[in-house]
């Protein structure tokens, strides 16, 4: 399994696919598939069967996961890929480009 790079409450750009440019904040992140959840990208429709959380049934619009590849951490409004630094004795995300802890 690789190590990931984002996090939870990240923000991110995506960068290949159907819903390249599109933003968003990642909701959930699913490591064994390396996958993520990013708010309001990658929605797709999902039929529902009534039952006691939802009485009526029907359509459900629902967002679906992306690979991980496809996804760039977005700092400052620009994308920006991510190393790590060892700073006081604890490991940090930093970025490539400035060389800033995230």
């Amino acid at each position: 399994m690789a190590k990931l790079k984002v996090k939870s409450g990240d923000t991110v750009r995506v960068l290949a696919g159907d819903h390249k440019g599109e933003e968003g904040k990642i909701v959930k992140i699913l490591t064994e598939k390396n996958r993520a959840i990013v708010e309001g990208v990658n929605m797709v429709s999902k039929h529902a069967k009534p039952s006691a959380d939802n009485p009526q049934g029907g359509i459900i619009k629902k967002e679906a996961s992306l690979h991980i590849s496809n996804l760039g951490l977005i700092e400052d409004g620009a994308t920006i890929r991510v190393g790590y630094k060892v700073e006081d004795g604890k490991k940090v995300r930093v970025s490539r480009k400035t060389d800033k802890a995230i």
